[in-house]
């Protein structure tokens, strides 16, 4: 599930990149969001009023840094490469797991990645966008609190009920940031691109990632993680026509290094419980 969710992830990435020239960077997350949310709504029907207060608030803040993740991403992948920007954007599980490690070789990973960073922007060179940097860095800090944030829900709700939340929020925080001017771009091509983009990112990744969670360590789904980077190159130079230089492909071992040996000493405990909720989320559920 992990592996199908980057997959997933990177091919609708990739292939959201064209619409950028017909109705920008947010305006295709949002109408990504839109259609997950829709289809979540109806497919799953979210009682929200059953969930306990905090995890409540928990899936509405998921939304809220779902909402910050794509769109700064988005931002960051139309000023840089998808490879450099996802490798960026890995720190913020990088991050959590350094935070969550014990012993003093954890303090190495950081530095590591550093040296991965500098590798892939070059500034001596004046190479990079600061601008993408800085939206890159943005979606690495929300995706630490999504990873957080996905787990708290996951372990508490049942089925698909917490993301069927979390999206419509995600989708109404884009809102504003979309532009005014974007019911007048869309056409029925792009309603029906958006239907299909939706299903790649954010519907079926999500999905998968919050389901994996519930199955994975820390450690192990971590570690998955750190392929994604690598498949980012791949969708760029298939779908995108993105040929990574050298530095780049050095850039991105580093902190897929870093990533491997933070998330190795930031494992989740083996047998965690995990507390799932139905009569709360009014969903069967099926033990393994």
């Amino acid at each position: 599930m992990a592996v199908g969710s980057m997959t997933c992830i990177q091919i609708g990435l990739a292939l959201s990149v064209p619409l950028f020239g017909e109705i920008g960077p947010v305006g295709t997350v949002w109408l990504r969001l839109s259609w997950a949310g829709l289809i979540l709504l109806v497919a799953v029907r979210p009682r929200p009023w059953r969930f306990r207060r905090r995890i409540l608030l928990a899936a509405i803040a998921l939304g809220m840094v779902t909402a910050g993740v794509t769109m700064l991403f988005m931002e960051a992948i139309a000023r840089m490469p998808l490879g450099t920007a996802t490798a960026l954007e890995f720190l913020g599980p990088l991050g959590v797991a350094v935070a969550r490690g014990r012993g003093r070789r954890r303090l190495l990973w950081p530095g590591l990645a550093a040296a991965g960073v500098l590798v892939l922007t070059h500034p001596w060179q004046g190479g990079g966008s600061p601008l993408g940097v800085a939206f890159a860095l943005g979606a690495a800090a929300c995706w630490a609190g999504y990873i957080l944030l996905t787990q708290a829900v996951g372990d508490e709700v049942a089925g698909l009920e917490g993301l069927a939340v979390s999206i419509p929020v995600a989708a109404l925080v884009a809102t504003p940031f979309a532009g005014s001017d974007i019911g007048s771009a869309l056409t029925p091509h792009l309603l029906l691109a958006g239907l299909g983009l939706a299903l790649l990112l954010p519907l079926i990744p999500f999905a998968l990632e919050m389901n994996a969670l519930r199955r994975l360590t820390t450690a192990a789904f971590g570690t998955l993680m750190c392929l994604e980077p690598a498949l980012a190159l791949l969708a760029g130079l298939a779908l995108l026509g993105q040929v990574p230089q050298l530095w780049a492909l050095a850039g991105v071992a580093l902190v897929v290094a870093a990533g491997l040996g933070a998330e190795r000493a930031g494992a989740r405990p083996d047998g965690t419980p995990i507390r799932i909720e139905p009569e709360r989320a009014g969903v069967p559920v099926t033990c393994d």
